[in-house]
């Protein structure tokens, strides 16, 4: 009955009750849509790397090695020689490496030097592989493979030819060595859309007559340098997968206590999750300025209830008149409030999942971001009820001064 007048009594303020009800909508939508692009972020975080057991580099911070070896970020305080990468290579307990050189960059995008065991190996975002987009591998010494975002950003395509600078934001360009794309990478929303790819051996090419940061006096064609040997002298980091997780601690602590020179060996795993620590503020700040959006909307409410009591003192005087009690009235004003919140949060929800179904694919291709569209979760539930409760109990002030409207006040507003 309560609940029938409270539906009965919104509708009759129908514009009114409509806007209040989309306003809270949206504030709910955005406070969900915030909480799946901060999970979905996360697991895209998390997810930038997976299938690889190690990341080996040598001696800093497990955060600074894996800033440099996975997302492309500063530079390495050492490099790793060929021969203890070889040695890393060839124990037992490896069943696969991949060399990685840095250091060089083409027009602010950073230029990677590994072999093409690479594409192969290389997993993200729960066990997906690398795919090609257009082309294919670089087979030739000057040959190079482009990331979705570079190819985009400077319109490249297999057969475009390209150029690389010596060291990172640098001038001075390796021009008498250009490189040919062969390859386009499909977007992967990791730091290989932002990456240069070529092999060990072409690293080696260009900067074979080159001494102490510049080119030297003797210079050597690009057509004379694919007769020479051109085996590594040393590597940025590697990745390293094992035979077995049960000896993946084992060959942390042997690559950690190598005696020949000092290297770390990183679970990419534990550096993601402390690396993610150091930079979830962002995410605690989102969901604050979110939050603060859903409670101006329930306010808001409380305002247009507070705003209808003037107008609303006939209605509730003539109620008192046939019978209700005080407590009837603070009960339908508190009614109306929670179902103002409870439509609210429903077609939060709606709107919601139906963005989520629109724009998803989008939002994958274009920025990388995978939202999983799934059941709300235990957290997002306890929102939502939160939310309703909220609701309801700002709208006990509002109700407390209907109580207080004596039966006279409403009858002496008689036109």
């Amino acid at each position: 009955m309560l609940l029938s007048l409270a539906y009965k009594s919104l509708l009759s303020r129908i514009v009114t009750f409509s806007l209040t009800v989309f306003a809270i909508a949206l504030s709910v939508a955005l406070f969900l849509g915030v909480e799946k692009v901060r999970t979905g972020a996360k697991a895209s975080f998390a997810n930038t790397i997976s299938g690889t057991d190690l990341i080996v580099g040598a001696r800093s911070g497990s955060v600074q090695l894996l800033l440099y070896s996975v997302f492309h970020v500063g530079s390495a305080t050492n490099n790793v020689t060929w021969q203890s990468y070889q040695d890393i290579a060839a124990r037992d307990d490896v069943e696969w490496s991949v060399p990685l050189s840095l250091g060089d960059s083409h027009r602010g995008f950073r230029v990677l030097g590994t072999t093409t065991a690479f594409f192969d190996r290389y997993r993200y975002r729960e066990g997906r592989g690398v795919e090609f987009s257009e082309g294919q591998p670089f087979t030739d010494l000057f040959d190079a493979v482009v990331g979705a975002d570079v190819a985009v950003e400077l319109s490249y395509q297999p057969g475009s030819e390209i150029v690389v600078a010596h060291g990172i934001a640098s001038f001075t360009e390796h021009d008498d060595k250009p490189f040919t794309v062969t390859g386009v990478l499909e977007k992967t929303g990791t730091p290989l859309d932002r990456t240069v790819f070529v092999s060990l051996e072409a690293i080696e090419a260009i900067h074979i007559d080159w001494q102490g940061g510049g080119r030297s006096q003797n210079t050597i064609s690009a057509q004379e340098v694919r007769e020479m040997e051109l085996t590594p002298k040393a590597i940025t980091a590697a990745l390293v997968g094992v035979t077995s997780r049960l000896r993946i601690f084992g060959l942390q602590r042997w690559v950690n206590e190598y005696p020949e020179e000092p290297l770390l060996a990183i679970l990419p795993g534990v550096a993601l999750s402390e690396l993610w620590s150091l930079i979830g503020v962002a995410e605690t700040a989102l969901i604050g300025v979110s939050a603060m959006v859903v409670i101006t909307a329930l306010l808001g409410m409380v305002a247009m209830i507070f705003s209808g009591l003037n107008e609303r003192r006939r209605e509730m005087a003539l109620l008192r008149a046939i019978g209700a009690r005080p407590w009837s009235i603070f009960l339908l004003l508190t009614a109306e409030a929670a179902l103002i919140s409870l439509l609210a949060v429903l077609l939060g929800v709606a709107l919601l999942y139906t963005g989520l179904f629109i724009a998803r694919g989008y939002i994958d291709t274009t920025f990388g971001l995978y939202l999983d569209i799934t059941w709300p979760t235990a957290r997002e539930y306890l929102v939502l009820v939160s939310v309703v409760i909220a609701g309801t109990t700002v709208s006990l002030v509002p109700a407390m001064r209907g109580y207080f409207i004596s039966l006279a006040d409403g009858m002496q507003m008689r036109s």
